[in-house]
Parts: structure tokens; C-alpha cells; sequence
């Protein structure tokens, strides 16, 4: 398919797009009514330092759009390696999400999740209409390193990198090199030695 068509397929193209190799965030806000909300960000990234920047895309067909469209604060939670569960709680837009998980507020009242690895609290710094996203640029006025190590996402399959470091470290018990696969076929797993 050529990339100077207006007809790409969108399915195609969001397959695509999921080759890229990406962090897992949750930005958080207030409502109108002062009430935690969040949804899980792959779309975010590093701006400048001077001023210090930072940008995350909130979809236009989000329900919390409305929100993050008005919100003069916000935070952003870079999720650890083992929080692909609070990860999955924020990607749905049913319950009480912030009943899932502990958190704590900013100085803005912006919800800050425990057990992160590294958390950023905004001021709205500018908007940015892009198609059928908004790009929401925040002005970092606090932040938190705090160690861990960040999850990943990429093929619509979470990964850490921390995991296959750990294993490439692990000490070598044995000298002899055991191999092996588990493979799908026909609807049964196997296991080949």
C-alpha cells in the first residue's frame, strides 16, 4: 500500500504502529468534580528540558476526553515491569479504577500510583488539535524517579526488558546448553526439547 494514498486502512496502520517498541503509562487528572481519573498512555514522550516538557495524546473518542481537553494539571505514571495489571484496569473504561490500586496526590490533588517507576506532575503547558487525537503538552513542575523498572508494550504483548536482562545474568549452573520451545499447533500447545 503505498504511503501517499488518503484510503490507508486504519487496521493496518494501528498493526503497524504496534511494531514500535513503547513504554506502558497511566495519566491521571481531576474531573470537574474533583474525582481521580485515568486512562493507560502509550503515547507518550519526552519534549524538552529547558523548559522541562513532556507530551501524552488523549483520543477524541475517549469518555474522559472532555477532561483531559480542559484539565490545567495532570501527571503521567511511567508503569513498572510488574504492572501490566494496572495497566489493563486503566485501558477500560467500566468501574472505579482507582479502587484497584493505591495512590497518592500531587500538590494539584493528581492522582500518583504506587509501586511506579517514575511519575511526572504537569501543569497544561499547550494543546494540540491532531486528527482524531489531541496532542497535550504538560510542563513538569514535579517529578519522581523512583528505581524500578519500566514495563513495555509492543505487538499488543507487554514485555520487560528487566526480565530477559535477569536471565541473560543468571549464573550458569550446568556447561551444557538445554534449549527449548513451546510452540502452538492446531490449538494445542507442545513442548520441544
Amino acid at each position: 500500500m503505498s504511503s501517499t494514498t488518503s484510503h490507508l486502512d486504519s487496521s493496518e496502520l494501528r498493526q503497524a504502529f504496534s511494531t514500535f517498541m513503547t513504554g506502558v503509562t497511566v495519566v491521571t487528572a481531576l474531573d470537574g468534580q474533583g474525582n481521580p481519573v485515568g486512562f493507560t498512555a502509550n503515547s507518550f514522550s519526552s519534549v524538552s528540558l529547558d523548559p522541562p516538557l513532556l507530551l501524552v495524546c488523549p483520543g477524541k473518542s475517549m469518555h474522559l476526553f472532555e477532561v483531559f481537553n480542559e484539565c490545567e494539571h495532570f501527571a503521567v505514571n511511567i508503569l513498572s515491569e510488574f504492572q501490566q495489571d494496572i495497566s489493563n484496569t486503566f485501558a477500560t473504561e467500566s468501574g472505579d479504577r482507582f479502587a484497584k490500586v493505591s495512590w497518592t496526590k500531587d500538590q494539584q490533588g493528581c492522582p500518583l500510583l504506587d509501586g511506579v517507576a517514575a511519575t511526572f506532575s504537569c501543569d497544561t503547558f499547550k494543546r494540540v488539535d491532531a486528527g482524531d487525537h489531541v496532542i497535550l503538552i504538560g510542563q513538569i513542575n514535579d517529578f519522581q524517579l523512583l528505581g524500578s523498572r519500566g514495563l513495555g508494550y509492543s505487538n499488543n504483548g507487554y514485555f520487560s526488558l528487566g526480565m530477559e536482562q535477569k536471565a541473560q545474568e543468571a549464573p550458569v549452573v550446568e556447561r551444557a546448553l538445554k534449549v527449548g520451545a513451546i510452540i502452538e499447533h492446531n490449538d494445542c500447545l507442545l513442548l520441544e526439547r
